[in-house]
């Protein structure tokens, strides 16, 4: 099979290799699509604490090739349309046991990492790959690979949401108009808030309006925090979710949560500097800070759930999409801050 190979950092070549062995328990997917993610391209420049060589791509879906003797026939065929949930839950652990299966103490461990044999990586980034028949989850036949490519984006908004408890009528403010910004965006009107978005970007600040955002704020030019407050009598919005990697802008995020708020830093910080707080504030006005990282297994069922349904429509943040073959076009257009999400297709 084709795989797109990361050597070192920017240095990567598209080679023949070993088509997966499957086990009993597994399937053999076609890999159809895979998504670029942000991860991807700070692997790509080296950002990151990973073996090499790598195969990346984690947002991938595709069709079922091939099933181990021990896979239920009743529930999986071939020619399937599948997503796999990319989390290498141990189902031992502390947090597997306690419904955290994203949190998977032996999940970093695992080769995808770190592989001083081999491949490291999730494996999206090639013809196909390997599954166990316990993370697939099924499309409906008629959703299409891009729509389907959005499933771990999507899934990983969706845990954002999850973690906190928007009412109907509520403000909420999200940082940051990128593909996960306007996730956010999407996901919380559907929660029934009054969503601000706050992006510097004029083309972003529209999409946002046409996708139901109520109000925007360009923080190049005015304060964002003041402009929120602005918009909820003073008091800030009660969920704001932080999906930039700037730690400025993190400190930010906690500034406009309005009191007994939650603040929700979805993005991990590039540079990971310290954050000063106002520690007297979270406590006199019981505000919340937490994090979001990667999907549960409930969230990426609601996202299969969402996009099967035709309930969301992720497409509508599709950047462009370019054969596996064009990786050098396709990266570097998901290297730009200015670009929603860039996905790659293997085959027709």
């Amino acid at each position: 099979m084709k795989a797109i190979i990361l050597n070192r950092p920017k240095d990567f070549s598209i080679k023949d290799i070993d088509v997966p062995e499957i086990k009993e328990d597994e399937v053999l997917i076609r890999i159809k699509t895979s998504g670029i993610c942000t991860n991807d391209v700070r692997d790509f420049n080296g950002d990151c604490s990973y073996s090499y060589p790598r195969i990346g791509g984690h947002e991938y879906c595709g069709v079922i090739e091939k099933m181990g003797s021990a896979v239920n026939k009743e529930r999986f065929h071939e020619g399937q349309k599948v997503v796999q949930y990319i989390i290498d839950d141990c189902k031992e652990c502390y947090f597997c046991k306690h419904g955290e299966e994203n949190i998977c103490e032996e999940h970093p461990k695992s080769k995808i990492f770190h592989n001083p044999d081999g491949l490291s990586g999730y494996g999206g980034f090639a013809e196909f790959v390997a599954a166990k028949a316990e993370d697939l989850f099924v499309y409906p036949e008629e959703t299409s690979f891009e729509k389907m490519a959005f499933t771990e984006p999507l899934a990983c908004v969706a845990n954002s949401i999850n973690r906190t408890n928007i009412q109907f009528g509520d403000d909420v403010a999200v940082i940051g108009g990128g593909t996960m910004g306007l996730l956010h965006v999407i996901l919380a009107k559907m929660k029934g808030a009054r969503v601000i978005l706050s992006e510097p970007l004029e083309e972003r600040r529209k999409k946002a309006k046409e996708l139901g955002c109520d109000d925007v704020i360009n923080p190049a030019e005015t304060d964002p925090v003041e402009e929120i407050k602005k918009l909820t009598d003073g008091r800030g919005a009660l969920m704001v979710f932080n999906t930039t990697a700037i730690p400025a802008v993190a400190a930010q995020a906690v500034d406009m949560t309005a009191k007994t708020g939650t603040t929700v830093m979805f993005s991990s910080m590039h540079p990971n500097d310290p954050v000063p707080v106002d520690m007297g504030a979270i406590h006199s006005y019981q505000k919340t800070i937490t994090g979001a990282v990667s999907p549960t297994i409930k969230s990426f069922h609601q996202a299969v759930e969402m996009i099967g349904k035709g309930l969301v429509d992720p497409s509508v943040l599709t950047e462009a999409v370019y054969d596996y073959a064009d990786f050098d076009k396709a990266i570097e257009a998901a290297s730009r801050p200015d670009t929603y999400k860039v996905i790659l297709k293997f085959g027709e």
